[in-house]
């Protein structure tokens, strides 16, 4: 009798493939035997094809990307709990990745398990041993999501019609991380290079980006992560540690593999980086492809997963915009975030957007606003850089980053100091590429990049914060590198810093003016909202009312911090605040400008105010006006060190259903 896989609804299979439409002419409505998927290459093609619908979810755009030095939740629930590391109510917690990428497993173990004794045609063994490197990439990447999240986690490269039994305990993640490198190292001799042309889309794995996944496996592998004794059960919280495997000479050996898989993708010299950073992701919401972007999980179409990426995660907006839709971003950029791009860094305008969409209505139009710096949001996912509102407005048809040409050139730079515990001039140059793009092929911007071990290694820390952020990849890095609490520690406190303009941020302005007339629109060619700095001195040249003033400088009241005024636009491009301060030669006109208190909570989606200092309530500490920060529920509240790297098992989805877990907890829940 004939094994049976159970395919989990039709058209989540569909995800980002328009092809799979010939899905639908197959036999059986939910159901296929596993004989007649593999019976033909191109219904094999289509079961392969289904395995990539359950790579990515909304989780992993939201809850575990927010909680960093890049993005923090604006929410008030149990998404922001887990979002500043509030993991006490387990039968609350996350399980839809965890789900998902086990999904993603069985299709990939089954696909493994029957494509080698697939009979295939003389013209087809190349087609064959492609979906089979891409199964084997699948389940790798798969894994790779779990263990970074979960630590040791079930495991299993069966499918479960052949399995003895469903039930599962956790296997150690050295050993998975090792099946991981092995099955990814086999996948780069079966896939093709891009250059082959026998895969169309970066929705697909090709050999370029099973490299650069195997690069990033073995980085995982060898770093760090929140380690128990696994051999006593129920487990002990007192041997919980931050530690990497105990084989030394088997850590080094996973930074040379991550080293060589980068330096085949360069070698190759089929990827680059694109001029322009902000194409990068105009493609993504366009459908648009490009030879940096290497691996995309697919969400254009009717039948894409609901992941919402640029819903969540986009731009702060109020409601829905006849011109592009809904937006309801659930995060902002960190604060602290804005200030860490050096000046001409293009990359800041690109990854925090300084506005938002504001009076929006279904019927008539809206405008953009400027965004405080407590209102700024992750501005990689726009909808105003698509072509048109998409198929629904939580489904955004924006495509997801998994593998940049970038992170690939910082991977290799990482593992190469690793490998001679120093950078090499190979390492400096990776870097060097990343940061030439940032400002523009500007050479004297750039900078001296170090080459000592640890300053090089820190160098890279904070690179890939600023070339990466809001990618999905900032959390479990700093678990990786070991320094997620006290980075985060140290964050909280420059954040505190910025609240009272000490230290690096002593000198940056407390308003900014703009024009209300710009009109938001699709495919829209700005990045940022056009605007002027200006300081206390400026504002009392322009003799604003005594309760203009007033309203100017109340910070704590969300319809306070912002004025209008008429100011003069000179033929220069600057706006000046008195007629004594236009130079001679420069003609200016009188034009409406917005004046907003840049430490005031006058914007779409903010958390609370910068200030420490309430001047109508006469508030002078930090705490009693900063609470979202310093409270007892604020960000970051619930970080503890040798507890937090490694999420808990959902009691409910994840270990009532699996009686192999029993006891196996994560010790400190």
């Amino acid at each position: 009798m004939n094994k049976i896989i159970k395919f989990l609804a039709i058209p989540a299979l569909m995800v980002g493939f328009t092809s799979c439409e010939d899905w639908l002419e197959l036999p059986s409505e939910s159901k296929m035997d596993s004989q007649s998927a593999f019976e033909s290459i191109s219904r094999a093609e289509m079961t392969v094809m289904g395995c990539y619908a359950w790579l990515h979810t909304q989780e992993l755009g939201y809850q575990l990307l927010e909680g960093t030095d890049e993005s923090v939740s604006t929410e008030s629930n149990s998404k922001y709990n887990v979002s500043n590391y509030d993991y006490t109510n387990t039968s609350g917690m996350l399980s839809n990745t965890y789900t998902n990428m086990y999904k993603a497993i069985e299709y990939a173990n089954v696909c493994i398990d029957a494509l080698p004794g697939m009979s295939v045609g003389e013209g087809e063994v190349a087609k064959r041993d492609m979906l089979l490197g891409e199964a084997l990439a699948i389940r790798a990447y798969a894994y790779w999501n779990l263990v970074r999240f979960y630590g040791d986690v079930p495991f299993t490269t069966t499918p479960t019609s052949k399995a003895s039994s469903f039930s599962s305990s956790r296997t150690s993640r050295d050993i998975i991380w090792d099946q991981c490198v092995a099955d990814l190292q086999e996948a780069v001799k079966k896939l093709p290079w891009k250059s082959e042309g026998m895969v169309q889309t970066p929705e697909r794995f090709t050999k370029n980006a099973a490299y650069g996944i195997l690069a990033r496996v073995a980085l995982y592998a060898a770093g760090y992560s929140l380690r128990w004794d696994l051999n006593t059960v129920p487990y002990n919280a007192s041997t919980c540690r931050i530690a990497q495997r105990d084989d030394q000479a088997r850590v080094s050996e996973l930074f040379q593999i991550a080293a060589d898989a980068c330096k085949a993708v360069i070698t190759k010299g089929e990827n680059s980086l694109v001029a322009n950073y902000d194409q990068l992701f105009r493609d993504l919401a366009l459908e648009k492809y490009n030879n940096e972007t290497m691996l995309e999980f697919g969400m254009h179409g009717t039948n894409a997963a609901d992941v919402r990426t640029g819903y969540t995660n986009g731009i702060p907006a109020s409601g829905t915009s006849f011109e592009v839709g809904k937006v309801a971003a659930q995060m902002m950029a960190m604060p602290t975030f804005y200030f860490e791009f050096e000046e001409g860094d293009q990359r800041r305008d690109v990854s925090v957007c300084n506005y938002g969409i504001v009076g929006v209505n279904k019927e008539k139009g809206s405008t953009y606003q400027m965004e405080t710096y407590a209102g700024m949001g992750v501005g990689k996912y726009r909808c105003n850089w698509k072509k048109e509102r998409g198929s629904s407005d939580s489904k955004r048809d924006i495509n997801w980053p998994l593998l940049r040409y970038a992170d690939v050139l910082l991977m290799y730079a990482e593992a190469l100091n690793e490998v001679h515990h120093g950078a090499n001039a190979e390492a400096v140059n990776a870097v060097k590429q990343v940061r030439m793009r940032a400002f523009k092929n500007d050479a004297s911007k750039v900078g001296v990049i170090p080459t000592d071990y640890q300053a090089f290694k820190d160098f890279i820390i904070q690179e890939r914060k600023l070339e990466l952020s809001n990618e999905g990849l900032r959390k479990s890095d700093l678990t990786r590198w070991g320094v997620l609490y006290e980075l985060l520690t140290a964050e909280k406190a420059k954040l505190v810093q910025l609240c009272n303009h000490e230290g690096k941020y002593a000198g940056i302005p407390q308003y900014r003016v703009y024009k209300l007339d710009q009109i938001p629109m699709l495919q829209d060619p700005n990045i940022a909202l056009p605007y002027q700095d200006a300081t206390e001195a400026d504002i009392a040249k322009i003799g604003l009312p005594d309760a203009d003033l007033l309203t100017l400088h109340v910070l704590n009241n969300g319809s306070k911090g912002l004025v209008k005024a008429t100011l003069l636009e000179g033929s220069d491009g600057k706006v000046y605040f008195a007629a004594a301060d236009v130079p001679a030669g420069v003609t200016v006109k009188s034009a409406q400008y917005n004046i907003l208190n840049m430490w005031s909570i006058n914007s779409l989606k903010q958390k609370g105010n910068l200030s420490v200092k309430d001047v109508k309530e006469g508030e002078t500490t930090i705490a009693s006006n900063n609470s979202w920060i310093t409270g007892t529920s604020g960000i970051y509240y619930g970080l503890k060190k040798n507890m937090v790297e490694i999420l808990p098992f959902n009691t409910t989805n994840i270990i009532d259903v699996n009686p192999g877990l029993a006891g196996q907890q994560h010790p400190c829940y």
